[in-house]
């Protein structure tokens, strides 16, 4: 393939010069891309994409449309990213996006975060929500979740299958047809008692119905031409007898499912003609889940890639050519033209936060759009080394250590960086916190204590129920592992987290006070006792207390907000008013609790900040602060030397 390039300014987008200082600025890690999400339309010839763009007045999400034939641009959605968290644009046909957004909400008094689908005429820049009119009148309440699209029907452009509850009191999820154009909508699969999602064939029938009592797992199939159901699979959740649907084949009775293969989550198909369908192994590796992830491709009429891997041969091909182009990254086709001749290359590496480059089949040739983070320049980063140590009982820990760029040997001061969760897990690739820290001569620490997802139904069992016990011992022994290494210089380590992983600095702070220097927790959460009995207002209660613990005199044992008193250490506090997935109150219960006892900490609200910190500004405020925080406490303004 021809490698060719264009200026980014046919985007709109102006690249900033790296600053000649080896410390970056703050802004350069502290925001989000200024242009994310680029997906092609079915013709080829406009390219969508979601923008952030702030201003003295205004902090901005945008969607914004780009004629790849005429140059033109043009901003279809504006709104405040503080108020609303756009996450996904999707291509109905050429000229209808379908826009998927967030934002937090009251039911009830109970806090909750309402999901909504709009559709956007890409020529007017109209928008409206999917679920209106006729569709509107046939609820009875209106539902919390619209997004949940259940397919998209290329052949069949101006409808969708939208899976939607709130048609009657009390039941699970339907299936609506729904017209893009104002039409009348046609109910195609009815709700019932405990449903609550379905899973379409490629003939777009919705054919399997997942259900959920408490913690039981049901599994239905939806047989074809009639009203009747047979169950497929039963089981408790977190337990290996687990199948999960991931999708058909171009035959309606071949489903792709992922399950567990000598305790590893591996991916089978399964023949729904039998009249007892058993799994056919597909995919496994033996050390490590396989992701539950195929790929289809609509114009071929089959699954082209299981995993993460083409298992087609004519994209396999594509593939290998696309990375001889683009050596020593990890390369991904996120957008195709309907014919297979224009595409989308998002690439990225250890180093790079990413690129988007526009391909050409027929003329061989690829042409760069932009860069995601245009002040981060790959030669000022450094690639994350992957890492194993024994925990104390035994276990095999992997792990990932980053150092600061041009470092060589010695112990220099460390940020331990376990992950959030916990249910979750850190990998190889680019991250901006880690390279932030990196960037501020810090060496970081992440871990895949036991608990984390992907190495296994026993190590995930391991961490189930085990907040503040072995899963805190993991953290612990890495920490001293590095120690010990040579790496860790002994007086200068914090330990810093965000969500579980802010819970897991905390800890650490209550249990080891003499082994770190100070603690910073983003949204942690440090009362366990409280957030699950918080959850009794949802209704994945049972959920919870199976996977977090319902022996309350326990959870309140291990919540850092009891032993304020234990915290020897300078302690930093983040958090947004309108998360809704830790609430700030556990942020200020855990301020109140150190400032009584005396203790040094300093606590940040952000005000309308989620989870995520999706606004740039709270970005900025966060990282500003820890900046700062940092250098007073691991006495790092000499540290500089390293990077010079």
């Amino acid at each position: 393939m021809k490698l060719s390039a264009v200026c980014a300014l046919l985007l709109g987008v102006v690249l900033s010069a790296v600053s000649a200082a080896k410390e970056l600025p703050v802004e350069a890690f502290a925001s989000a891309p200024a242009i994310d999400k680029l997906k092609l339309s079915p013709d080829g010839s406009k390219l969508s994409m979601i923008q952030t763009l702030d201003t003295e007045k205004e902090q901005l999400v945008l969607v914004k449309l780009f004629d790849l034939q005429t140059g033109e641009q043009k901003y279809l959605v504006k709104a405040d990213s503080r108020d609303l968290r756009i996450y996904s644009v999707i291509w109905a046909n050429n000229k209808q996006l379908l826009m998927r957004a967030a934002y937090a909400s009251h039911r009830y008094g109970t806090p909750v975060t309402e999901t909504r689908l709009m559709l956007i005429d890409v020529e007017t820049g109209k928008n409206r929500s999917v679920v209106n009119g006729q569709l509107q009148g046939k609820l009875v309440r209106t539902p919390q979740f619209q997004s949940n699209i259940v397919a998209l029907m290329p052949e069949d452009e101006h409808n969708i299958l939208l899976a939607l509850d709130g048609f009657n009191h009390g039941t699970g999820t339907s299936v609506v047809k729904v017209s893009l154009n104002g039409g009348l909508h046609e109910m195609v699969a009815h709700a019932r008692k405990d449903l609550y999602d379905w899973v379409a064939d490629r003939q777009h029938r919705p054919r399997i119905a997942l259900f959920r009592d408490d913690t039981r797992y049901e599994v239905q199939e939806k047989m074809l031409d009639t009203k009747e159901f047979r169950t497929l699979w039963q089981f408790e959740l977190f337990s290996e007898q687990e199948v999960w649907p991931i999708g058909f084949d171009a035959d309606p009775n071949i489903l792709y499912v992922s399950a567990y293969h000598e305790g590893k989550l591996a991916i089978f198909k399964t023949d729904l003609s039998a009249a007892q369908p058993t799994l056919q192994l597909v995919k496994a590796d033996e050390n490590y889940d396989v992701p539950a992830d195929i790929r289809y491709s609509w114009q071929d009429n089959k699954v082209i890639a299981i995993g993460e891997e083409y298992v087609d041969a004519d994209y396999q091909a594509f593939q290998k050519a696309v990375d001889k182009a683009l050596p020593d990254a990890d390369n991904h086709i996120v957008s195709m033209s309907n014919d297979k001749n224009r595409y989308i290359i998002e690439t990225s590496s250890a180093t790079s936060p990413g690129s988007y480059l526009l391909g050409e089949r027929k003329e061989k040739s690829m042409t760069f759009l932009l860069d995601k983070y245009s002040q981060l320049d790959p030669e000022l980063m450094v690639a994350k080394q992957k890492i194993q140590y024994q925990a104390r009982d035994g276990l095999n820990i992997e792990g990932y250590l980053t150092t600061p760029l041009g470092y060589q040997q010695g112990a220099v001061p460390t940020i331990i960086f376990p992950h959030g969760g916990p249910i979750s897990f850190d990998d190889g690739g680019f991250d901006y916190w880690t390279q932030f820290f990196a960037n501020r001569g810090y060496a970081v620490l992440q871990m895949n204590f036991r608990g984390s997802h992907g190495y296994g139904f026993d190590f995930k069992q391991m961490g189930l129920q085990g907040w503040g016990l072995q899963m805190q011992d993991d953290v612990e022994d890495g920490t001293r592992w590095l120690i010990n290494k040579g790496i860790a210089d002994p007086k200068r380590i914090c330990i810093v987290g965000a969500s579980y992983g802010g819970y897991a600095a905390l800890m650490g702070a209550v249990k080891t006070p003499d082994l770190y220097q100070c603690a910073v927790s983003f949204a942690g959460v440090t009362d366990v006792e409280a957030l699950v009995k918080s959850h009794r207002r949802y209704n994945n209660y049972e959920v919870v207390k199976k996977q977090v613990g319902d022996d309350f005199d326990l959870l309140e044992q291990r919540s850092p907000v009891n032993h304020a008193d234990k915290i020897q250490l300078p302690v930093l506090l983040v958090h947004g008013t309108k998360d809704r997935s830790v609430p700030v109150k556990q942020s200020v219960a855990m301020y109140k609790a150190l400032k009584s006892e005396n203790k040094d900490v300093q606590y940040i609200e952000l005000e309308d900040g989620d989870h995520y910190l999706s606004t740039n500004s709270h970005r900025r405020q966060t990282f500003k602060a820890m900046d700062r925080f940092l250098k007073q406490h691991l006495n790092t303004q000499s540290q500089q030397a390293l990077q010079q």
